[in-house]
């Protein structure tokens, strides 16, 4: 086929989820109230983070730029899944696409490098507590999330404006529910081994970094805790990583399946869609809480926030 003179698609069309009859609305709510939750967990994070001085420490900070990306994240394809449950068409125009690609990939990345940073304080914390104030300052926390922020930006910058570039001309037709380069790259045209030879080892030098980054930092968490006499302060150590290993475990368990593979052409879509709604959907609504359950300083901070409106709107 000649690529060179082909029409372009000017839209796409997302098949990510078969519609059911009578069961639209069905996914419907339970997508909207999934959203609403993590708009609601991730946002009531930020709020108390900005406006609770007891957490405005180095820990809080990282872990609202979590939040903000998890918010990112799910907004960039969320809405628009919303949207074509109701609709028959399920079309997305080619620049939404391609912008829903480059923020999904933004997000995703950016969250990786958070994740690392996150490691990093607690073992300051816990292998360092007498200099930790010292080391990790506002102005360091600062530089360290624009760095990250920066880091996801020019990671993925060149492999997006790759596959903006490639010929879409045989088939319009996205089996996933967003924009995802390998449902992209499955329906390009033209040579896609470049791209694909590109994003994985993106995705190796990212997510592998990472991820040995933060097992040998708890490796070295883990022996100081170890050797702390104090059974309570033992297990006050723990606590403090129990929620962002838990949080780890998830992403990286569910993101090694879907992109460590050398090639997407002939994969199993039907598959990763599953391990992709867990890892898109069902996270962000539960990392909130994951974080929460066992802090007591959030707690204590969302008892109080409470605790004001319930004595605000009894006075009326």
């Amino acid at each position: 086929m000649d690529l060179t003179n082909c029409s372009r698609v000017t839209g796409f069309i997302l098949l990510g989820f078969p519609h059911f009859q009578g069961m639209d609305i069905l996914f419907f709510v339970v997508i909207l109230l999934l959203y609403l939750l993590c708009l609601t967990g991730n946002g009531l994070i930020i709020v108390m983070v900005t406006v609770d001085h007891r957490l405005q420490k180095p820990m809080y900070f990282f872990l609202s730029n979590f939040s903000i990306i998890e918010i990112g994240h799910t907004t960039v394809f969320m809405p628009k899944m919303l949207f074509n449950f109701l609709s028959a068409k399920n079309t997305i125009c080619f620049n939404c696409c391609m912008t829903q690609l480059f923020f999904y990939f933004l997000f995703g990345v950016t969250e990786f490098f958070i994740l690392a940073i996150i490691s990093f304080d607690r073992y300051l914390a816990i292998c360092h507590p007498l200099r930790y104030p010292t080391l990790m300052t506002s102005q360091v926390c600062f530089k360290l999330a624009l760095a990250a922020w920066l880091a996801g930006f020019f990671s993925i910058i060149f492999q997006v404006w790759k596959v903006v570039g490639l010929p879409f001309c045989s088939s319009n037709v996205v089996y996933h529910f967003f924009c995802d380069e390998g449902a992209m790259l499955e329906i390009a045209g033209g040579d896609t081994q470049v791209i694909e030879a590109l994003g994985f080892v993106v995705t190796v030098a990212v997510i592998l970094s990472s991820l040995l980054l933060t097992v040998v930092i708890y490796i070295f968490i883990i022996s100081t805790i170890l050797r702390i006499t104090s059974t309570s302060g033992q297990r006050k150590a723990f606590s403090t990583c129990a929620s962002h290993l838990t949080v780890v475990s998830i992403l990286y368990g569910a993101v090694l399946f879907i992109y460590m593979r050398p090639s997407v052409k002939g994969s199993s879509f039907g598959v990763v869609r599953a391990v992709s709604v867990l890892n898109m959907i069902v996270a962000p609504v539960l990392n909130p809480f994951i974080y929460t359950i066992r802090n007591n300083e959030v707690k204590d901070a969302l008892r109080k926030a409470l605790g004001r409106k319930t004595f605000a709107v009894s006075k009326f």
